[in-house]
């Protein structure tokens, strides 16, 4: 049975991207030796998210930090034993990662193969790390495409139709070929006023003035389907243009089954339905969500005392409370001077969460910087709040966790994608063609359906919102998750889409909107005070 835990221990950690000691391993098979069998699984869980909230020199794990954490736990226990209702299932539960630790992995055309990136990503990537951001979006949603009976290619010859399939030529193949074709590129304006579309092979000028469209935002860098024919000024003439079809999140699990897209750890079957059966159960849990949270407005600090007291007060306590920036009614920039008072106001805030004990000692706290909060640069993903705005506000509330915009949390099996930035605004100033209203003329709706299509949270040019070049991946939407929460400072949305939950929980600063979401069976309250 050691043997077999053993193994276990040391997969688990493997999967988390650890490797352990053999001080390190003794370490941990001492503290789950205090658990009986049942409970293994969630202790070596808690365990391994707790590792993940210190600041490690290496992935190879000696004794200090791993006793360090087993201390620490041993002691809540010894807590949690005076207090049978509290548990630690639920922190084992719920995973926040940040966006800078997701895997990176590029797909093989030639192989048909994700494989993942073993080497070091460096911030300031050299100029082919910008084109090799263009081609693996262009190859993760070819190789989507391809799956497609629609698109795949055809076994016979059969010309193209409005209700057959339909084979997509390579840009390069149109020289000299009559009648209508399909083709899949990126949008891209090579020349002042004129738009082409880029695949792997060539480019093509296209005109898009009679397109007949779908729903979504048309924008630079967004990567169509589009049937036409070409003249012969060498011009595309577009008649059809849409996005590439989605497919079912459990088909592109299915396909590449044993890589972790997500960052969340690779679940074998079993532990799969263990922890569907848990999420199921899991009526309880609820997120509380909400943006612009200005911490120098007073009126704003009045409103979130208001939804502290009342949480503070029922049966059972939210799992964890989501504040998305900005956090600052003042965009930070060079002729912003009140870094300091920011600091102390955080340190209010901490306060203020610390006055409501059953929230401190239950709930979990999240935080998500906005698009005009302190850092390095204004190109996603965005790190972390700086150490030193946050020190003050950690010492009444030390379990909160910083991380990244965006970033992601894994609920059981559950995949959820949060993501602050005023995107609408950007996505329709950006627009080459005006939106379809055959489907629906909410903004929102068409921003949902881009972005799940696209399978990025931003497919704005470069040009309007920068992406640091080796990160892009961070920024990638699959295999399509569960729920995105898309912060903006618009009006409070909710929106179904395909099977993916999508919300914006508005602006609290400015509105006084939040979210109250169950992951259980993915309900959406859209809330105001």
């Amino acid at each position: 049975m050691s043997g077999v835990l053993r193994n276990k221990v040391q997969r688990k950690f493997k999967m988390r991207g650890y490797s352990l000691k053999v001080e390190a391993l003794s370490e941990v098979l001492s503290f789950l030796s205090h658990f009986p069998s049942d409970a293994l699984d969630d202790a070596l869980e808690l365990l391994l998210d707790e590792l993940h909230h210190l600041s490690l020199k290496s992935s190879i794990l000696d004794r200090e930090p791993v006793h360090k954490v087993v201390s620490l736990l041993l002691e809540a226990d010894a807590a949690v034993e005076e207090n049978p209702s509290s548990s630690s299932s639920s922190a084992s539960a719920l995973r926040v990662i940040d966006t800078f630790i997701v895997p990176k992995f590029r797909y093989d055309p030639v192989k048909k193969f994700f494989h993942e990136h073993t080497g070091r990503l460096p911030i300031h990537g050299d100029a082919s790390a910008k084109a090799t951001l263009y081609k693996d979006r262009f190859l993760l949603l070819f190789q989507r495409v391809s799956r497609d009976p629609r698109f795949s290619t055809l076994a016979f010859d059969a010309s193209s139709s409005d209700y057959g399939s339909c084979e997509i030529s390579p840009i390069q193949s149109l020289v000299g070929r009559v009648g209508r074709r399909w083709i899949m590129g990126v949008i891209s304006q090579l020349e002042d006023g004129h738009f082409y579309l880029e695949d792997l092979t060539a480019a093509v000028e296209v005109n898009l003035s009679s397109a007949k469209i779908t729903t979504g935002f048309f924008v630079e860098n967004t990567i169509v389907l589009a049937e036409g024919e070409m003249q012969l000024d060498g011009v595309f003439q577009v008649k059809t243009c849409g996005f590439p079809p989605l497919e079912d999140r459990e088909k592109s699990m299915a396909f590449f089954s044993g890589l972790d897209f997500f960052g969340g750890g690779i679940l074998t079957k079993e532990e799969t339905l263990r922890l569907a059966e848990l999420e199921k159960n899991a009526v309880n849990d609820m997120f509380v969500i909400l943006s612009d949270v200005w911490l120098d407005n007073e009126e704003t600090l009045g409103n979130l005392e208001t939804i502290l007291n009342g949480y503070e007060n029922v049966e059972v306590v939210p799992s964890l409370f989501v504040f998305m920036g900005n956090f600052c009614s003042q965009p930070f920039n060079l002729s912003f001077k009140s870094i300091s008072s920011l600091r102390v106001q955080f340190g209010k805030l901490g306060q203020m969460i610390a006055s409501h004990q059953r929230l401190k000692e239950h709930s979990r706290f999240l935080f998500i910087p906005g698009p005009d909060d302190v850092g390095p640069s204004t190109a996603l993903p965005r790190c972390p709040l700086p150490k030193y705005l946050t020190e003050e506000f950690q010492k009444y509330v030390p379990n909160a966790i910083f991380s990244s915009n965006p970033c992601r949390i894994k609920f059981y099996t559950q995949d959820i994608v949060l993501f602050r930035h005023d995107m609408l605004y950007r996505m329709r100033r950006s627009c080459l063609i005006p939106p379809s209203t055959e489907e629906t003329s909410d903004p929102f709706e068409h921003l949902v359906a881009t972005i799940i299509h696209q399978s990025h949270l931003c497919p704005l040019p470069l040009t309007v919102q920068p992406i640091i070049w080796n990160y892009d991946h961070g920024l990638h939407l699959y295999p399509t998750p569960h729920t995105i929460v898309l912060g903006d400072k618009s009006e409070q949305k909710a929106f179904r889409y395909t099977g993916v939950t999508c919300f914006n929980p508005g602006s609290f600063s400015n509105d006084g909107t939040f979210v109250a979401y169950r992951p259980c069976n993915q309900e959406v309250e859209l809330s105001a005070l």
